[in-house]
């Protein structure tokens, strides 16, 4: 596939998205609006797996390159311009599936930490998210700062806050011209204000780890 037909304006320049700038920022005139983001599953980078975003109007906001051969044991979110956000990385010597999320390329002081639902035949929660200080102590239930129901393999899923208040979504994307979907690798992510945008790109990187694991990123 294409990157014309995944966005037929993307720019050739970098991080260029005011309105997800000022949401990274956590502030600004669009601050009480809805950030809709296409998620394109793909590197833009030759023999890389990763994901590459644009804002609604094609500008390149956020980017993630993992090298095929790379071994590095962890997964960095980038804004358009190459320059790290967060840094996932699976926690070592834990039962299921965990992961520890930090700010920038820091090791220390984890911002949060999610947490793969054990059971998901009883529950519809596909993984909780807690807090970095909660994270040390399992992160459970009464620590959670998001919920994350859904499916993913389906790109229908919803992130509940701790009022229950849906503040990110995924949904299937459709072609503007013909209303045809374009497949798993090409979707929306709609982030409400009370959530940071690059936070919410952190949690589809982790349901794609979680969820897809015939695809996942290399380690």
């Amino acid at each position: 596939m294409g990157m014309t037909k995944v966005y037929p304006n993307v720019p050739s320049s970098s991080f260029g998205s005011e309105e997800v700038k000022l949401r990274l920022a956590g502030g600004g005139p669009d601050a009480d609006t809805a950030a809709v983001l296409t998620v394109w599953k793909k590197s833009l980078l030759f023999n890389c797996t990763g994901f590459t975003v644009f804002d609604g109007k094609g500008n390149l906001v956020f980017r993630v390159d993992n090298y095929v051969a790379g071994n590095k044991g962890e997964i960095v979110l980038m804004d358009g311009a190459g320059e790290p956000l967060l840094t996932i990385r699976r926690k070592k010597l834990s039962l299921g599936d965990n992961w520890m999320v930090y700010d920038g390329e820091t090791a220390a002081n984890p911002r949060f930490h999610v947490r793969k639902q054990a059971n998901l035949m009883s529950s519809k929660s596909l993984a909780r998210v807690s807090g970095g200080c909660a994270a040390a102590g399992g992160g459970g239930r009464r620590n959670a700062m998001y919920e994350i129901e859904g499916s993913y393999s389906q790109r229908s899923c919803a992130v509940y806050d701790g009022t229950r208040r849906c503040v990110a979504e995924i949904k299937r994307k459709e072609a503007a011209a013909a209303g045809v979907a374009l497949g798993v690798d090409v979707f929306r992510l709609i982030v409400q204000p009370e959530m940071d945008t690059p936070v919410a790109m952190a949690l589809v990187i982790l349901l794609d780890q979680m969820f897809e694991s015939s695809k996942r990123l290399s380690f």
